[in-house]
Parts: C-alpha cells; sequence; structure tokens
C-alpha cells in the first residue's frame, strides 16, 4: 500500500510539474477537445492583414470567437455535415484559392519591385509626358457652315462662354462655357492638336477644325509646362502597378507551359 501511495503522489506531481506548459499552448478544453492558442494567433494576424488594429481590448474578443467557432465546427461534425459533397466541394476551393494566394504571395517576396524599376518607370512617364500643357475651350458642332457661322459672331464680339453653352454638342465641355482641362497636345486626336499648337495665347482659330466628332472652334487660353507628379507622391502606385504587371507575366507563362488536353 504504501509503494502505490508513493507512486501515486509522484505522478500527480509529475502532472502538477506538466500542466502549466501544455495548458500555455491552450486556450480552452472545449467538451474535451483542447483549442490550440495558435488559432487566436492566426486569427489576429488575419485581422491585421486586413487592416484592422488588434487593440488588447480585443484580446479576449478574438478568444470567445475562436472558443465560439469550436463549439459551432463541433456541432457540425456531430450532425455529418462535414462528410457531405458539398462541403468537400467547399473546402476544395477554399484550399484552391489559400493555395493560390500563396503561390503569387511567394513570386511577390521572391521576385521583389527594386527602387530602381520604379524610378525607370517614372523617367519613361516623364519623358513620354514632358514639354507643354494648353487650356483651351472649344464649340463642337456638326455643320461647317454652321462652325464659320459661329467663329463671325465671336469676331463680332460674342461671349464664348454663352456661345458654346448654347451651342456645342460636346456634352463634357459644351456646359462649362467650352472649358477643357490643362492636357497636353497628345490627349487631342491629330487635327485638333495640330490647330491648338499653333494658336497664340487668347486667340481662336480663324477656320473651322474638323476631327471625327465634327467641327471645332477653338480658343487658346493659356500654355504652362508640364506639371508631373512628384516621384515620391506616385512611387506606391508605380510599384503596385509594377508588381501587378509581373503577376500577369508569371500566370500567362504559366499557363503557356501547362499541358492541356
Amino acid at each position: 500500500m504504501k509503494m502505490k501511495l508513493l507512486t501515486a503522489i509522484a505522478t500527480a506531481m509529475m502532472l502538477v510539474t506538466l500542466a502549466p506548459p501544455v495548458l500555455a499552448q491552450n486556450v480552452a478544453i472545449v467538451n474535451g477537445k483542447a483549442v490550440p492558442k495558435s488559432r487566436i494567433d492566426a486569427l489576429t494576424q488575419q485581422l491585421a492583414r486586413s487592416g484592422r488594429p488588434v487593440t488588447p481590448e480585443m484580446q479576449g474578443q478574438i478568444k470567445d470567437e475562436v472558443i465560439a467557432r469550436e463549439i459551432f465546427m463541433q456541432e457540425a461534425q456531430k450532425q455529418g455535415l462535414d462528410t457531405t459533397d458539398d462541403f468537400k466541394t467547399q473546402i476544395e476551393l477554399a484550399r484552391q484559392t489559400l493555395l493560390i494566394r500563396e503561390l503569387f504571395g511567394n513570386f511577390q517576396n521572391t521576385n521583389p519591385i527594386t527602387d530602381a524599376d520604379i524610378k525607370a518607370e517614372y523617367d519613361k512617364f516623364a519623358a513620354a509626358n514632358s514639354g507643354k500643357e494648353y487650356r483651351a475651350r472649344h464649340i463642337l458642332v456638326e455643320k461647317e457652315d454652321e462652325a464659320k457661322a459661329i467663329i463671325a459672331q465671336l469676331k463680332k464680339g460674342g461671349k464664348f462662354e454663352d456661345i458654346a453653352k448654347k451651342s456645342s454638342k460636346d456634352p463634357g465641355s459644351g456646359a462649362n462655357g467650352g472649358a477643357l482641362d490643362w492636357a497636353g497636345a497628345g490627349n487631342y486626336v491629330a487635327e485638333f492638336s495640330a490647330a491648338l499648337t499653333k494658336l497664340a495665347k487668347g486667340k481662336l482659330t480663324e477656320a473651322p477644325v474638323k476631327t471625327q466628332f465634327g467641327y471645332h472652334i477653338i480658343r487658346l487660353d493659356d500654355v504652362r509646362d508640364a506639371q508631373l507628379p512628384k516621384f515620391e507622391d506616385v512611387k506606391p502606385q508605380i510599384a503596385q502597378q509594377l508588381q501587378q504587371q509581373k503577376i500577369n507575366k508569371y500566370q500567362e507563362e504559366l499557363r503557356a507551359k501547362a499541358k492541356i488536353e
């Protein structure tokens, strides 16, 4: 009896010694099943990735959520819902989504966009968009005779803005007195651009300008050097654009080398 008692005491002491580390790894025991702390860590990381700050006050809510999920999951398994074909299909779709996300996440990590890549792209953009910007007004009509009549009216002192509001067929600028925003000449069709760049500031076209849209009367209000965004202001957008281009190319390469029968 004495030996049995000593053995029981020793066993109890060993369990007491081992209990704290084991319990530290679990959030709770639900219906005899351990709920690991790693689930809290995973849910916390998921919230952080979505942009939601995880405050100390939320830790208790996260713990409650993890325990609640275990309770509901056990009940679903008791009802055999994890054995249905629909459930298995949803699990497979979720598995595919997670694996694909990991694939492209790993690709991004191993193929980072460098500062040199971003600067080169910005320099290319700056070279293509440097030069002059023009602020103009125009009146668009369908017939050449109508355009000529408006030019004559303007030369007699007619107010450009009022005539544009009344007669212009351009839905974008007509209501604003024919006003066009600052833009480079390359933003317009060739005929419009050619006529615009020949104008002196404050002057209008002597003859109607024919384009695919109709006949234009153009007045140049101002000219300035192109206003480009600062590199640091657009750096994040350029990086995102380049990364997406890399991923798109990677996807195309995978599709191209896949054997599909």
